[in-house]
């Protein structure tokens, strides 16, 4: 549980960081196109940051095989972040043009995040 939002809070952090990184001293280096690629690495990062946050916080209210449900998608979120931000900010940093199938990879994460969050929670 504690291991979510951690997590989410180091990630979240770090999409900051990034973020200024992009804003003040990529601006000026990298074209439109690429700059605009790399934000988008930095949105993804942020909103599945707080997704990790969620879950830790979901987690905490259950107990047994409902909280390892709950706790899932955590997994997705953080493989998602890691393979769809890490290679946005790649590419647009010039990367080797072999991330771009991975992208997609954790755009798939982030879905199957969503989706096993939504039918996580026990039925009442």
């Amino acid at each position: 549980m504690h291991l979510w939002i951690k997590l989410g809070g180091i990630f979240g952090g770090l999409s900051v960081m990034l973020g200024a990184f992009g804003a003040h001293s990529l601006k000026e280096r990298l074209t439109e196109k690429s700059l605009a690629t790399f934000q988008t690495g930095v949105l993804y990062q942020f909103i599945h940051s707080l997704a990790l946050i969620l879950v830790g916080m979901l987690a905490m209210h259950f107990v047994d095989e409902h909280q390892k449900k709950v706790q899932r998608p955590g997994w997705f979120f953080a493989t998602g972040i890691v393979l769809f931000s890490g290679s946005l900010y790649s590419l647009a940093l010039g990367g080797p043009r072999w991330l771009g199938p991975v992208t997609p990879l954790g755009g798939l994460c982030f879905m199957i995040g969503w989706f096993l969050l939504a039918f996580s929670l026990p039925k009442k």
